[in-house]
């Protein structure tokens, strides 16, 4: 029987992937990085009607959630989307909700 700490401890693990998917414009970024690859923030800028330092928000949140990791080549930063660390935590959330 699953506790009501591994629940809360589960949901928690979660909540800066919840927190980071609540955004319809951090949504199309991750959109595009899975279907064209690594892309710096100017690329970004250009596929979507947003600011640049909008977009470098936007990827800091998704950073801090582990859903984009930054890759440097020379003095650019190119990022790509990144889901097995929210993959394992909702996982983990699903489980234990299910053995309730």
């Amino acid at each position: 029987m699953t506790t009501e700490n591994q629940i809360r401890k589960a949901a928690r693990e979660c909540s800066l992937t919840f927190t980071a998917l609540g955004d319809p414009n951090r949504q199309d970024i991750l959109i595009m990085l899975a279907h064209k690859g690594p892309m710096n923030v100017l690329q970004i800028t250009e596929n979507l009607n947003l600011a640049r330092p909008t977009i470098s928000h936007h990827l800091k949140i998704l950073m801090n959630a582990g859903l984009v990791k930054g890759i440097k080549k020379s003095r650019e930063t190119y990022y790509q989307s990144e889901w097995k660390v929210a993959s394992k935590n909702l996982k983990q959330l699903m489980k234990v909700l299910s053995d309730c």
